[in-house]
């Protein structure tokens, strides 16, 4: 179908994700600066309450926050991965997203500062993020309190580290089980080539200059690209996975690496829940409170979540 006519009015506006000669560091301020701007903060929906907290990550201490609804325990808990090509992004850029699924899913959120690249290139914060999991499983009672509806989350390549923690902890002896996974937008295949990428690389933020900075910084060696911790739909047991939600972007160079995992997952006899959102755009789930069209993929994704942990 046509662009949403919002996007369509929208994207002209829009700055690109990557300037001409943008370093990491002004690209990170940019995407920060956007998601301090008085009218995002005002348009974050309210949750029961939101604090500061620190989690065991791979290598030490990391910086997490824990969004809790307004509800008695027990509550699922969902682990969650904010998007921004491994380089970019941070608890606050993902604010609102995580509110959001605070809210519509009645689940306790923990959103993950895991370390980024190029200071921490692969695997660095594929690596928090698993021992964060972890960290959430061992400390369920002060989280959702309800050790049977543990899931995990992420955007982007935030999608691509929860696809990869639910495969690491589906094969481990000794993990915590899995409820669930939502995987928004996620990039699931950087072996081959997918139409999609060609079709999209410019004019729908997320373009061409943005994934060769995200992928310049993130992978120092060409040979892991096989690798399923960086291509997780080249993971050879996929029918242990947990149900799972794959949602994409129809305007979106990830999306036919996205729907090609749900494929993939369904075809291993998986239950897996999926949506392709027509007319939206690489990063929709920022734009809910500005674009209906937006608002209502994730009011769906969410539903799609709340039926994947037996809600």
């Amino acid at each position: 179908m046509p662009l949403d006519p919002v996007f369509e009015q929208l994207l002209p506006t829009m700055p690109p994700l990557v300037g001409e000669s943008d370093t990491v560091e002004q690209v990170r301020q940019r995407f920060e600066e956007i998601a301090a701007h008085p009218i995002v903060v005002d348009a974050a929906p309210g949750v029961g309450s939101v604090r500061q907290i620190t989690v065991t990550g791979a290598a030490g201490p990391i910086d997490a926050r824990v969004y809790r609804p307004e509800r008695e325990q027990p509550a699922p808990t969902v682990v969650y991965f904010h998007g921004g090509g491994y380089v970019i992004g941070s608890l606050d850029t993902h604010d609102l997203v995580c509110r959001e699924i605070c809210r519509q899913v009645g689940a306790v959120v923990l959103s993950v500062d895991y370390r980024l690249a190029p200071e921490h290139p692969f695997p660095s914060g594929l690596e928090d993020c698993l021992a964060a999991t972890r960290w959430a499983a061992g400390h369920i009672d002060e989280l959702g309190g309800d050790p049977s509806r543990l899931a995990v989350a992420g955007d982007s390549a935030g999608g691509t580290f929860a696809a990869v923690t639910a495969q690491e902890l589906a094969v481990a002896g000794h993990a915590p089980a899995l409820a669930a996974q939502l995987l928004i937008y996620p990039a699931t295949d950087v072996s081959r080539d997918y139409p999609s990428r060609e079709a999209f690389n410019e004019g729908y933020f997320l373009d061409s200059a943005a994934l060769e900075l995200f992928a310049e910084a993130y992978v120092t060696d060409l040979s892991l690209l096989p690798d399923p911790r960086m291509s997780p739909i080249l993971h050879p047991k996929l029918a242990a996975l947990p149900p799972t939600v794959v949602i994409t972007a129809e305007y979106d160079p990830l999306r036919d690496q996205g729907e090609a995992y749900a494929d993939a997952v369904e075809g291993s006899g998986v239950e897996v829940y999926r949506r392709r959102c027509e007319g939206l755009i690489h990063g929709f789930a920022h734009f809910g409170p500005f674009v209906p069209a937006a608002a209502a993929a994730v009011a769906d994704s969410c539903a799609m979540l709340r039926a994947a942990l037996r809600l």
